[in-house]
């Protein structure tokens, strides 16, 4: 199969839209909203979700399918405002998914994804650290993580949607990327 990886822009948001319900429908527990939560957001928060990786400190990336012109994949990092006075010191990996279709190692489209985040933190924000968090259930991001050198921090957080289960915090040193 034959991928473009793009940037996403302010005028995608409804492309943002579709593959954000994609995404809460097919793995619920990775994500911080509930399906019906996303069904129920207004135009504007869609427009404002594509248009904020556009701004200083985001980036969102998608994965077009080339054959279809589908969105089949996508990967969005930020950094988080620094205390004053301080530089950024890490970034936050967040919102991965890849269709169920065009999962698996032999395709490497999540790697590209993430190439393509790490590149960009390493590179355009300039931080020394990636990091993420990732459901104790999802056991397949977890190996996917490790496997490409995120350790975990040992921090854990009750998830937002489900405060019996946990969050757990991976960290990647971009120097080792």
């Amino acid at each position: 199969m034959t991928y473009r990886i793009v940037r996403v822009r302010p005028e995608d948001w409804e492309r943002v839209r579709d593959i954000r319900l994609r995404m809460t429908k097919d793995t619920p527990l990775a994500y911080l909203e509930s399906h019906e939560d996303a069904l129920a957001h207004e135009e504007a928060e869609w427009r404002f979700r594509a248009a904020r990786n556009s701004q200083p400190g985001n980036t969102g990336y998608a994965a077009v399918h080339e054959p279809t012109g589908e969105w089949v994949g996508c990967m969005n990092a930020y950094v988080p405002a620094p205390d004053p006075g301080r530089a950024p010191d890490r970034a936050w990996l967040v919102g991965v998914w890849v269709d169920p279709a065009h999962r698996g190692r032999a395709l490497g489209l999540t790697d590209v994804l993430l190439d393509a985040c790490v590149a960009w933190a390493r590179d355009e924000a300039g931080v020394p650290e990636l990091y993420l968090e990732v459901h104790e259930l999802n056991g397949r991001a977890r190996a996917f993580y490790e496997r490409r050198g995120f350790v975990d921090t040992g921090h854990r957080q009750p998830y937002d949607l489900d405060p019996t289960t946990l969050e757990l915090e991976m960290k990647l040193t971009l120097k080792d990327a």
